[in-house]
C-alpha cells in the first residue's frame, strides 16, 4: 500500500489498461511499452495517489504522454497542473472544456445545492469526504489544450474522444477500440455514495449541467462496440455498452 493506495485500487482490465480507485473517484492508465496515457488525475488530495500508482505499474511520471481529462470537475483534474508544470505534460481536453479547466466559468454542484439535499443518504458523507480530498481547492489548468486533431489521438491506447455534453459543455468519454474499452467520465457511471443504485447509472441530478442533455448523450456512447466500461466513478463494469446504456435510461426514468 503506497500513498493510500490499496492492491485492490489498481485493477488491470486488460493488457496495459488499468482503473485506479481513488478518494471516491477514478482515473486511468494506458500503457504502450514505457509511456502511457493518463485519463482523470483525482481530487487535488489524490496527486501523490496518482503518482504512485504511476510508479506501480512502472511508468515514470515524465513519461506520461498526456493527461485527458473528461470533464474539468475538481475531482477529475487534481493533479494534472502539478503534471503538466512538473513535467511539461500535455493537458487535453474539448475544446469546449477549455475554458472551463482554466475557470473562466465553473460550472459545477454548489455547495447551497450540496446543502439542500443533505438529509438524504450518502449526501453529507460524501460531501465531508470530498472537502477533505480537497474538492473547494482552487486547481484550475493555466495551460490546457484542445484535441490537436479529429479521431484517435496518437497516444498509447490510441484514444477515441467521444463527445459527451451535458454533465458540463465539453465532456468527453474515451474510446480504446484495440482494447474493447470505454472510459465514459461522468457521462456514465457504475456508482457513487450518493446513488443507492449499482451498476451503470446517470450520476444524481444536481451534479450535471444540464441533466437533459447528459441524457440525450448515452446516444453516443451506445453506438460505441466495447465489453469493459470505466466510469469517472464506481467499479468496473463488464458487459456490452450497449446494455448499460439501457440499464442507465431505464433508471433515469423510472
Amino acid at each position: 500500500m503506497t500513498a493510500g493506495l490499496r492492491d485492490e485500487d489498481v485493477v488491470e482490465v486488460a493488457a496495459g489498461v488499468h482503473l485506479v480507485h481513488g478518494s471516491d473517484t477514478n482515473w486511468v492508465v494506458v500503457k504502450d511499452g514505457d509511456a502511457a496515457t493518463l485519463i482523470d488525475s483525482g481530487y487535488p488530495g489524490d496527486r501523490d495517489a496518482v503518482l504512485a500508482s504511476l510508479a506501480r505499474l512502472g511508468v515514470a511520471p515524465e513519461a506520461v504522454r498526456a493527461v485527458l481529462i473528461t470533464h474539468a470537475h475538481g475531482d477529475h483534474i487534481g493533479a494534472a497542473e502539478h503534471l503538466r508544470t512538473a513535467y511539461g505534460t500535455d493537458v487535453l481536453m474539448h475544446e469546449e472544456e477549455v475554458p472551463h479547466a482554466r475557470r473562466e466559468f465553473l460550472h459545477q454542484v454548489t455547495i447551497g445545492k450540496i446543502l439542500a439535499r443533505a438529509w438524504r443518504p450518502g449526501v453529507l458523507p460524501w460531501a465531508l469526504g470530498a472537502v477533505r480530498s480537497g474538492g473547494l481547492g482552487a486547481v484550475p489548468v493555466a495551460g490546457p489544450r484542445a484535441f490537436p486533431v479529429a479521431g484517435a489521438l496518437d497516444l498509447p491506447g490510441r484514444p477515441v474522444p467521444v463527445h459527451t455534453p451535458g454533465h458540463t459543455r465539453g465532456h468527453c468519454a474515451y474510446h480504446l477500440p484495440e482494447h474493447g474499452v470505454l472510459v465514459s467520465g461522468d457521462a456514465l457511471v457504475t456508482g457513487h455514495p450518493t446513488s443507492r443504485l449499482a451498476g451503470p447509472q446517470l450520476l444524481p441530478g444536481m451534479f450535471h449541467t444540464d441533466r437533459a442533455r447528459t441524457l440525450a448523450s448515452l446516444a453516443a456512447l451506445e453506438a460505441i462496440q466495447a465489453g469493459t466500461l470505466l466510469a469517472g466513478h464506481g467499479p468496473v463494469h463488464r458487459g456490452d455498452v450497449r446494455e448499460a446504456v439501457a440499464r442507465a435510461r431505464e433508471h433515469a426514468g423510472a
